[in-house]
């Protein structure tokens, strides 16, 4: 069932019941890596596995994005400050006993690259919860394969 979650603003990313926090170095610098996140938003399902259908909306206030298994998001951009942060909260899903939902994407020199950091702001029900917290090592794992797929996308470029 699809419902409406609740409006949050970026002070979720510090506030959420649930953070889920993976942070990764890679060698592309921040720019390319912010292109390929913020306007790119097609080209996530060439990097990142989970993402089967990515699409900017409302002329690019927005996306929607359906993961592998289904799940559906219809997002608003939060920021997009150029190159350092990307965040997006979800406005409507179909994933059970979600309330609230915003992920951050922190980008910082690391060097010639870049460090990446994810931040997955959460709260809901109870067993959703306890599922995302049960969830954080299949989580990490997807980001990890996701950066450094993005990272080898970009060098190929």
């Amino acid at each position: 069932m699809v419902r409406r979650l609740r409006p949050v603003g970026l002070d979720f990313v510090e506030s959420a019941p649930v953070r889920l926090v993976f942070v990764a170095e890679i060698s592309a610098a921040p720019e390319p890596v912010f292109r390929a996140l913020a306007e790119d938003v097609p080209g996530w399902t060439a990097w990142f596995s989970a993402v089967t259908s990515a699409r900017p909306i409302g002329e690019g206030a927005g996306r929607e994005i359906r993961l592998r298994g289904g799940t559906r998001f219809v997002e608003t951009v939060l920021a997009a400050e150029r190159p350092e942060v990307y965040a997006y909260r979800v406005d409507v899903t179909d994933a059970p006993g979600a309330r609230a939902l915003l992920e951050e994407w922190r980008l910082a020199p690391a060097g010639t690259g870049t460090r990446v950091r994810w931040t997955f702001a959460a709260d809901g029900t109870a067993p959703f919860r306890f599922a995302l917290k049960l969830a954080r090592p299949a989580l990490g794992r997807a980001f990890r394969g996701a950066v450094t797929s993005l990272d080898r996308r970009l060098a190929g470029r």
